[in-house]
């Protein structure tokens, strides 16, 4: 045992207990603003309800559990049901100002389907008749519907949840015809995430519906082949996650992310099942199904995950899939048990540009700081407040514990300066940079260019000014530190006087910054030229990305 069922029965108490206590709107619902939150609330209220062990915690396990089936029933009643109707089998989405009034959306039934089909199969006898009523109708007008029959294209989570819907709709309704069709698109998922990576690399919080989606699949499979499958899929996927996981962080550059997401993470549940090496905050900004449904992960992606004693390098390759085009992406962290750092070496257009190109990522903390640390110019949808859509003008150099960055600005851009996230921590700024204790790791910011620090909710952001700008990054473990005879900011910082940065540029768009700092003797050195194209180069020799 690791724990794994008392850290679910941990998350189904305390979001059963929220629900418990929250006021019914007028409509008999808990929120307007996703249909989806509703049916995950009902989900782990009910759970808690029909679950002896857990009915002790609630104040009336009867009542409750009959809100639980109210809430239910008001979700199931807003599906359209019309088959002449637009989104035949789907649910709105926003409900404002009215869910009478509110239209079908794609989104909604995309994960919640395959989730209520396995919320059925558990809990069906345990529901009232009018319930169970419900649920037959429900899954039927989601089968008929029909809004998994596409075909495979760019194999992100939309198409992955439709591969494992098409598997559990396809056996539930005994459509051999479909199930077939979901078997096939499973073995091409399959062979693609493992010969070409994953194109939403650090896609948050996707990267968990494709995990709750073939996990349903998998609890919900009748045949054992079909079972086999699913578990190798979920074995990689699992072992994906351990190779980018620090105690709740997800490391390296993320294509996509939602403000949950970065400067902190946030959205941590399933990753507190699986692994538990970590305190569980009081925000939880996406419950879905954690509490409910788990797929053990391999021992040894358990192991890579949690045994963090010895430094690694992780690097991969991805295929990124642009329309017709694939792009192929080079992906770098190096972790330590302390921190990790790194982050994808090229830059590409993302949906949204919800993107974060490197990080250097600390553990999760119960407290109320971030645990993430980068630095980036604000590009298309970038609003204040929010530190995640970064603009292509960045040159990146990652090794090991140092991370080196130009920013070739043009002159005529509106955002001239670039931001920095940086954790709550005590820092001592200067001339030459910021140096600071995050957790047990010391941390120097050598700068080029003039900057100011503001306090945010979270953390602390840096206000960067140059022509260009640059900036390189040294994270140091205590063990690194003492061997340097670090023990103390005032140490660090006296330590780092021996560092040297060099920007040389002619032009806001052009630069060569060169680097030397003190827990290695070799020299970084990154050009970026007039035509936006980067160069690292280690001793003199350029730096393989693979």
């Amino acid at each position: 045992m690791n724990g794994q069922p008392q850290r679910q029965e941990e998350i189904i108490r305390i979001i059963a207990l929220q629900a418990q206590n929250l006021p019914l709107l007028a409509s008999g619902l808990w929120f307007h603003n996703d249909i989806r939150d509703n049916f995950y609330y009902a989900s782990y209220l009910f759970a808690a309800a029909a679950d002896a062990k857990l009915q002790a915690v609630l104040d009336h396990p009867a009542d409750a559990k009959k809100r639980a089936e109210a809430v239910l029933a008001v979700v199931l009643k807003l599906q359209q049901t019309d088959p002449e109707q637009p989104l035949y089998g789907h649910f709105p989405l926003n409900l404002n100002p009215s869910p009478d009034q509110a239209h079908p959306h794609e989104l909604p039934v995309e994960l919640m389907g395959s989730l209520m089909a396995y919320f059925y199969s558990r809990y069906e006898s345990q529901l009232n008749p009018g319930l169970q009523e419900g649920f037959e109708s429900a899954l039927g007008h989601i089968y008929r519907g029909g809004f998994y029959r596409k075909p495979l294209q760019l194999f992100n989570h939309h198409e992955a949840k439709y591969t494992a819907a098409k598997i559990i709709f396809g056996q539930r309704y005994e459509d051999r015809k479909l199930l077939e069709d979901g078997i096939y698109s499973l073995k091409l998922t399959m062979e693609r995430v493992t010969t070409q990576g994953m194109p939403e690399y650090g896609a948050l919080p996707w990267f968990w519906h494709w995990v709750q989606a073939f996990t349903s699949a998998w609890e919900l499979t009748s045949e054992p082949a079909i079972k086999r499958q699913l578990a190798d899929l979920l074995d990689d996927l699992w072992r994906e996650r351990a190779l980018f996981y620090l105690k709740g962080a997800w490391i390296g550059a993320h294509s996509r992310g939602w403000p949950h997401d970065a400067p902190a993470d946030r959205n941590v549940l399933h990753d507190y099942v699986q692994f538990g090496d970590f305190p569980l905050g009081k925000v939880m900004p996406r419950t879905e199904y954690a509490g409910l449904l788990c797929y053990p992960a391999p021992e040894d992606a358990r192991q890579r995950a949690m045994e963090r004693e010895m430094p690694a390098e992780v690097r991969k390759q991805i295929i990124k899939t642009d329309t017709v085009e694939e792009i192929p992406l080079h992906s770098y962290v190096y972790v330590t048990k302390d921190y990790a750092a790194g982050g994808i070496w090229e830059r590409v257009k993302e949906f949204d540009n919800e993107q974060i190109r490197w990080m250097v990522s600390f553990p999760v903390t119960a407290g109320p700081s971030v645990n993430q640390l980068y630095f980036f110019h604000p590009g298309e949808g970038c609003r204040k407040g929010d530190p995640r859509h970064q603009s292509e003008y960045a040159g990146v150099l990652y090794d090991k514990n140092r991370i080196l960055t130009i920013f070739p600005v043009p002159a005529d851009n509106p955002h001239q300066e670039v931001i920095g996230v940086l954790p709550l921590a005590e820092w001592v700024t200067g001339e030459l940079g910021l140096f600071g204790q995050v957790q047990n790791s010391y941390v120097a910011i050598l700068v080029k260019g003039r900057y100011t620090m503001d306090s945010r909710e979270g953390y602390q952001e840096i206000r960067l000014l140059g022509e260009p700008a640059a900036a390189a990054v040294e994270v140091l473990g205590p063990e690194e530190a003492s061997k340097l005879g670090i023990n103390s900011l005032s140490a660090l910082v006296e330590r780092f006087r021996s560092a040297s940065l060099v920007l040389e540029s002619d032009t806001r768009q052009t630069g060569r910054l060169t680097y030397r700092g003190i827990s290695n003797p070799d020299i970084l050195e990154l050009n970026v030229t007039g035509t936006g194209q980067a160069e690292a180069r280690k001793n003199g020799e350029q730096i393989q990305y693979s």
